[in-house]
């Protein structure tokens, strides 16, 4: 029989094909001992070899290590590497097969209770999952364990955006100038195109695009220490020059070659991040703002001009157009605007008086 009853009152399951045996499994019950065999049949019959999953799981995050190394982003690739520094030992010395969603969880809680922030758990998150994607592939296992299985929420403060208000923006940028006009331009240009800094480092002279309207095209970006790559969304986009920007642009682009490097300082070099902001004195003069910040200040001043929040998505290459209403609630909606100036009608009048901001966003 293959569930046979043993001396202890355990029950054991033995898997076979044919007249070979291929894995046999004791249980307490003879319930889970069947449901057992009926999984292994099942995968067996699928073409997974459970022999093939005994192998511990330490060893098969090594081999497909070696594998990420040629076929993923160097990004991705320095993700996967933490797998082995962020795996629970118990987990690593498991067999690949006896891996389940109740350690995948564990180790989730784990981690956040080391105090490791939810969004790198979501990165560990992608990685556990491709690994135990490939051994599914190899058919080492049957059923990723990490499907299913959600990263924990945080019930933590969300970190606001805040933007520079145009009135705050002029006054950064006339400050920024006095130490080096030509990065206080770059980061006013910044401020109205919402280039991520990266991208703004590999933007070159040809892709100033002037027809049918001004703009940018946005195709790759170089984070300082890395190479060239594709932008954070794998597309290209194109953002708009306005004329506040655009003479500026057109003045930095004049004299260079098409392949030429666009936004760079005064004697022609790379932007780096840690040079520009100790030129500008930005601790001084961004009120405590990170230069991410001037991203975000471009997404608002579009949208507080009008433009409507699909186009606004577009131009900041948000894959979600959630990631874009986050600037909808920090500026509030046209309904906000209603309702707060219903609320300041004068009680012996029949119109609202819109109430005066200084330096503030104005729909």
């Amino acid at each position: 029989m293959s569930v046979v009853k043993l001396p202890n009152g355990r029950w054991r399951a033995k898997l076979k094909s044919g007249r070979v045996d291929v894995a046999s499994k004791a249980f307490d019950t003879r319930r889970e001992a069947v449901a057992w065999l009926a999984r292994e049949r099942a995968a067996l019959a699928g073409g997974v070899d459970p022999r093939a999953g005994r192998e511990r799981v330490r060893a098969l995050v090594i081999r497909w290590l070696q594998i990420r190394r040629t076929t993923v982003a160097g990004k991705t690739y320095r993700s996967d590497q933490d797998l082995l520094r962020l795996m629970p030992t118990s987990m690593l010395a498991l067999q690949a097969s006896a891996v389940s969603g109740r350690e995948v969880a564990r180790s989730f809680e784990a981690l956040l209770a080391s105090g490791l922030a939810e969004g790198s758990v979501r990165r560990y998150r992608a990685s556990l999952s491709s690994f135990f994607g490939w051994c599914v592939r190899e058919k080492m296992i049957a059923t990723n364990p990490v499907t299913g299985v959600p990263v924990p929420r945080q019930s933590h403060v969300v970190d606001e955006l805040d933007p520079f208000t145009e009135p705050m923006l002029e006054d950064a940028h006339a400050a920024w100038s006095e130490a080096s006009p030509q990065l206080a331009d770059i980061l006013l240009v910044l401020a109205w195109t919402g280039l991520r800094w990266g991208e703004a480092r590999a933007m070159r002279v040809e892709d100033v695009m002037q027809v049918p309207t001004p703009g940018l095209m946005v195709r790759r970006s170089q984070p300082e220490g890395q190479a060239l790559k594709a932008t954070k969304g794998r597309a290209s986009r194109r953002v708009p020059l306005a004329n506040r920007v655009l003479p500026i642009v057109l003045g930095l682009a004049a004299g260079k070659a098409s392949s030429d490097l666009l936004l760079t300082t005064a004697s022609g070099a790379q932007l780096h991040r840690t040079a520009v902001v100790r030129s500008v004195k930005w601790a001084e003069t961004s009120r405590g703002r990170r230069v991410h910040d001037l991203r975000h200040t471009a997404a608002c001043l579009w949208l507080a001009r009008g433009v409507d929040p699909g186009t606004v998505q577009a131009w900041m290459g948000h894959e979600s157009i959630a990631t874009t209403n986050r600037y909808l609630h920090f500026m509030g909606t046209g309904a906000d605007l209603a309702g707060l100036e219903r609320l300041n009608i004068d009680p012996g009048g029949t119109r609202g008086a819109r109430q005066e901001t200084s330096g503030g966003w104005e729909r």
